[in-house]
């Protein structure tokens, strides 16, 4: 069987995978603490849920417009005026599957063959992926703790080659919880405006802040609004992650392609979940306050927890519901009777010997971490806690 270079290369989602596994355990019977998913444990707020059903009952389950109905893009465009002081047009802004898609269709709109897309790493485990899908060509720049896991100016700089095209920025990050200054961000945005790139700017955890603001670089300055593809949706803040509701607000040509490109593979994403979309925006926002200070708390308590671990080491994330503790420490040692000599063996240990579910760093491009979600219940987080501690100590 024939198949294509591109999908020979395409490996399935690390996460997705690790999180699949764990269910079938779970499924089992087996007593797993599932760490590996970044999905809310949060049901999704009720007038979201009303919403859906008032659409139902009232037929609305047809076609839409393959950018989304207008009534959800000027929620959309209403958002960003309220929360990020910007100002898009309805013709500016594309509703996609999920956040996933809205990135897949931006690299389609903008990546020719061999253009290269600056990620810095750790990133989110779809970024080079998609760039390849689209044609171009991944440049991985490292950053680490001692930088907070941030992107320099000058690292940028000597990343820029001819082929550059695009830069990525994800804050808060996925899976660090990195958090970008507005100064940060600035010093960023002139290098790649300087540089002529585009900037796709992940804001998909956004309202998942706990120190610091969050700020979008198209708000910054008008010209960088004009190289920016600014991504985010609701699955993350409003726990609406099977909802599938993402979206990109971008200066109007890029608009015009990612709809038609969209038009062309998906065509209209649910009808019903759009509704569902409207009424998260444009509705009470109190459920997100409140989930917000539930994860800090969380966050507090795993990070505490692992601190108390030998041979792990974690920085404090200022944002999303994620930590990524380093676990060199922990390697080649001896656990459960095995030894895990990387990050990936180590994760399947971790599972095979102590039913919890982890990420290994690899998949985000920094082998020797862990990402591990606190997007679960804080009986589970302290679970998995006493769990790591009997491991050690039996070490």
């Amino acid at each position: 069987m024939h198949l294509s270079t591109r999908a020979r290369g395409i490996q399935p989602s690390v996460t997705i995978t690790i999180d699949a596994r764990a269910k079938e355990l779970k499924a089992a019977g087996e007593q797993v603490i599932n760490l590996s998913a970044g999905e809310p444990d949060f049901p999704t707020p009720r007038h979201v849920r009303e919403a859906a059903k008032a659409a139902i009952d009232a037929g609305f389950t047809r076609y839409t417009p393959a950018a989304g109905i207008a009534e959800l893009r000027r929620a959309i465009a209403e958002k960003h005026r309220r929360d990020n002081g910007l100002e898009y047009a309805e013709d500016e802004i594309v509703v996609s599957a999920g956040g996933k898609h809205a990135l897949f269709n931006a690299f389609m709109a903008i990546c020719d063959p061999g253009d290269q897309v600056i990620i810095p790493a750790p990133y989110w485990v779809s970024y080079p992926e998609m760039v390849r899908l689209a044609g171009g060509e991944p440049v991985i720049v490292e950053t680490g703790p001692e930088t907070g896991f941030k992107l320099a100016p000058e690292a940028l700089r000597r990343a820029l080659t001819p082929r550059s095209r695009a830069l990525i920025l994800n804050s808060p990050s996925n899976p660090t919880g990195t958090v970008y200054t507005r100064q940060e961000l600035d010093e960023l945005a002139a290098v790649a405006a300087e540089a002529g790139l585009w900037m796709v700017t992940d804001e998909l955890y956004e309202h998942l802040i706990y120190e610091g603001e969050h700020v979008s670089v198209a708000a910054l300055r008008p010209e960088y609004r004009e190289r920016v593809i600014l991504i985010n949706g609701v699955s993350k803040a409003y726990a609406m992650t099977g909802w599938r509701i993402g979206w990109a607000a971008a200066p109007r040509p890029v608009a015009r392609a990612m709809a038609a490109i969209q038009s062309q593979a998906t065509s209209s994403v649910n009808s019903i979940a759009q509704k569902a979309a409207v009424a998260a925006l444009t509705g009470p926002q109190d459920e997100v306050a409140a989930m917000r200070e539930e994860y800090r708390q969380r966050r507090d308590l795993l990070v505490e927890g692992l601190l108390r671990l030998p041979g792990i080491e974690v920085l404090r994330p200022a944002g999303a519901f994620y930590v990524y503790p380093s676990v060199r420490g922990l390697l080649g040692r001896r656990l459960a009777g095995r030894t895990a000599g990387d990050d990936v063996a180590l994760a399947e240990l971790l599972l095979d010997a102590a039913r919890i579910a982890v990420v290994p760093g690899t998949a985000f491009g920094t082998p020797g971490y862990l990402r591990l979600s606190y997007a679960t219940s804080r009986s589970d987080l302290e679970e998995a806690l006493r769990r790591l501690e009997r491991l050690l100590e039996g070490a």
